[in-house]
């Protein structure tokens, strides 16, 4: 396999800490090969790319994954899905033309102050769109109206491994009270369920950054730690 490192730059989760990547560089035919290897070594896919974080100073990025067969949702979680049981949830592996408003609306409204910021349609799509992977889309809509969607990778390396891959999630800003973040990791779980994959990897947790502390809250889930796979059952707290 052939790897490339990128240059240092700024850290988008720790202002206080610089941020490199290991890139895997082979050719196109073998990113779609690889992906499913890689995903299991601490990996993650954006637009074209494959890469995992290789900082010269920091390990605070951990990969993340739930064992969708062995996950119970907490009660706020229980709440989360009763809360919005009005939407309904559909697949696609092409996106629609409300895909980028959405996106636009959302990042305008909650993440001025991320490396996102300003959304261009360009950006968006290269972020989301790969041309050696579509993407699974799984969307919520509320009666006709499309209020969330989550970008997916369904992920395989034989028959040994077969997994779902969260990219990002997206929603309306005016449903915020109904915790559609949470809602979307539930219904990507319960596709995974459903279509007998074995995990849902999350990317990356990062310790000490408030906006990714959601990804240890279901459990069980499993983080890669010295390269090795570490299943927590609940809070060590």
């Amino acid at each position: 396999m052939k790897f490339g490192i990128t240059q240092i730059f700024g850290c988008s989760y720790l202002p206080d800490e610089r941020e490199q990547l290991l890139v895997y560089a082979d050719s196109t035919e073998q990113l779609a090969l690889r992906y499913g290897q890689l995903i299991q070594v601490g990996f993650r896919r954006s637009g074209e790319q494959i890469y995992r974080p290789h900082c010269p100073d920091c390990n605070a990025c951990q990969s993340v994954r739930i064992p969708v067969d062995a996950f119970t949702p907490s009660r706020s979680q229980k709440r989360v899905k009763k809360r919005n049981a009005h939407l309904s949830i559909k697949c696609a592996y092409t996106q629609n033309h409300q895909y980028y408003p959405l996106y636009e609306k959302y990042i305008n409204e909650r993440h001025t102050d991320g490396s996102m910021y300003p959304p261009s349609k360009t950006q968006f799509e290269s972020f989301i769109l790969c041309d050696w992977k579509k993407p699974l889309f799984i969307e919520a809509y509320d009666g006709d109206k499309l209020v969330a969607v989550a970008v997916t990778d369904v992920v395989e390396n034989g028959a040994q491994h077969r997994a779902l891959s969260a990219l990002y999630t997206f929603y309306d800003p005016d449903y915020t009270s109904d915790s559609l973040g949470t809602w979307m990791i539930l219904s990507q779980i319960a596709q995974a369920q459903q279509d007998g994959y074995e995990f849902l990897y999350l990317g990356y947790y990062v310790k000490n950054c408030q906006k990714m502390s959601y990804k240890h809250q279901f459990y069980p889930y499993e983080q890669f730690l010295g390269n090795n796979w570490t299943r927590f059952d609940k809070n060590p707290a």
